[in-house]
């Protein structure tokens, strides 16, 4: 089992930046890919960024490229979304998953372990 707490969400500008990050415990062998999903209100899950277990591979949604960057840290076990230049378009719930496997992926049913999720709130 992996346990993973997201954190880093609040109200922010248009314009502005945020942080989110995820720590995992327990078996984080089996979190060889983490990612980043998100929600808005009436919205199905959508992604929004994955990297693998090195950081030496990641994807995005066309929606947030050159604007997010997913990171990890192996010693601290957390993964990071940084967010700039936000847009009202941006608010949801971002939630934190991660996946054992060796293939990169962007499918929501493919993570097996979720964190809590963090509302991120973008005004205009």
């Amino acid at each position: 089992q992996v346990q993973l707490v997201d954190s880093g969400g609040g109200l922010v500008q248009a314009g502005g930046s945020l942080r989110l990050s995820c720590a995992a415990s327990g078996r984080t062998t089996s979190s060889a890919y983490m990612g980043w999903f998100r929600q808005a209100p009436g919205k199905e899950r959508e992604f929004v960024a994955a990297i693998n277990r090195s950081g030496g591979s990641t994807s995005y949604a066309d929606s947030v490229k050159g604007r997010f960057t997913i990171s990890r840290d192996n010693v601290k076990n957390t993964v990071y979304l940084q967010m700039n230049s936000l847009k009202p378009e941006d608010t949801a719930v971002y939630y934190c998953a991660a996946r054992a496997g060796v293939i990169m992926t962007t499918t929501v049913a493919q993570y097996t372990y979720w964190g809590q999720g963090t509302q991120v709130t973008v005004s205009s």
